[in-house]
């Protein structure tokens, strides 16, 4: 009954940010970057710690630092939603959020070479997270797949945390979803959206890693890893900022450059993913095994990107954003 509470309750709040957002002006208006036409409200995203906020309070704060670095990445994803914050300051406010994060889960118990990896693993898989929310639907589906994947395997294969948070988390995926995987959608993620997605399933699968001691579950985000670390390679190699903001994800190629509609390459990463999460649980690969699907999925995933979007366009040339608007 209190989880059929929650859809009422977090769809109003979403409903009357959505009045406070137009009032105050948090809107998102297209510009050359831009893969939507219409003036759009921002933050929408922020219902999801709000979410995992209220659950704390009726678990009786279960899990204090992951909340408490929970809110305060929150918090300042949604302030650079509203004016354009320091690099510096947001990356400190990373830091010390992942460090609430690895306590929560123990991690700093282990060695500082490992301590040292996770943290830029960690903060590199959080910003790229955000990145590839450019489109309708894509970061609410492809995040709803991932936590009801982990909800799975926490009731059926291996007890790793809480189902309850999971189950919340669902419930304001879907609760966001319906006001974002549209045609046109009513509201966008934000920073406080994507970034705080990212940080709470980070937090789950360090969880469901720590517990099992196996490293496949990594590949739960494979396909956006996919996406993002070739794309960063092939800036590279074009000698492009890649900190500058761009449209050169391959998503961002379906849907601008193909002509694909949004929901339609939404459900494509959706559905591959799916794919990677069924081969990995029912898989009982070693490390090397592991590495190795890693690596052949990215060779396939690489030639598709060249076999599509030309050699020239991926490596020799810098891609300008007038090509793509047409």
């Amino acid at each position: 009954m209190l989880y059929l509470i929650y859809l009422p309750v977090l769809t109003s709040l979403l409903l009357l940010y959505f009045k406070l957002a137009d009032r105050y002006g948090i809107i998102d208006k297209p510009n050359h970057r831009s893969s939507h036409q219409r003036v759009t409200i921002r933050g929408g995203g922020i219902i999801l710690p709000i979410a995992l906020l209220i659950q704390s309070l009726i678990s009786g704060f279960e899990y204090p630092l992951f909340t408490s670095g929970l809110a305060l990445i929150s918090l300042v994803s949604f302030y650079d939603d509203i004016r354009p914050l320091s690099n510096k300051i947001r990356l400190l406010v990373h830091l010390i959020s992942v460090s609430l994060l690895f306590m929560e889960t123990g991690l700093t118990g282990f060695a500082p070479w490992i301590l040292l990896f996770s943290y830029v693993l960690v903060i590199g898989t959080i910003n790229a997270y955000n990145f590839m929310d450019g489109i309708n639907g894509i970061t609410g589906t492809y995040s709803l797949l991932i936590i009801s994947t982990l909800y799975f395997i926490n009731e059926n294969i291996i007890s790793f945390g809480s189902s309850n948070w999971l189950i919340v988390t669902v419930l304001s995926l879907m609760v966001f979803n319906y006001f974002n995987f549209r045609k046109s959608a009513r509201c966008f993620a934000g920073d406080v959206g994507s970034i705080s997605l990212a940080f709470i399933i980070i937090f789950f699968l360090l969880q469901l890693i720590l517990q099992s001691m196996n490293l496949k579950y990594i590949g739960f985000l494979l396909f956006y890893g996919l996406d993002s670390v070739s794309t960063i390679v092939f800036r590279l190699i074009r000698k492009e900022n890649i900190f500058e903001a761009h449209r050169s994800h391959f998503y961002q190629y379906l849907a601008n450059v193909k002509g694909w509609p949004h929901l339609w390459v939404s459900a494509l990463y959706m559905f591959v993913q799916l794919v990677y999460n069924l081969i990995i649980i029912y898989s009982e690969w070693t490390g090397l095994e592991f590495l190795i699907f890693i690596v052949i999925s990215g060779i396939v995933f690489v030639s598709i990107r060249l076999g599509l979007e030309g050699r020239v366009n991926l490596m020799g040339t810098k891609l300008d954003n007038e090509q793509i608007s047409n």
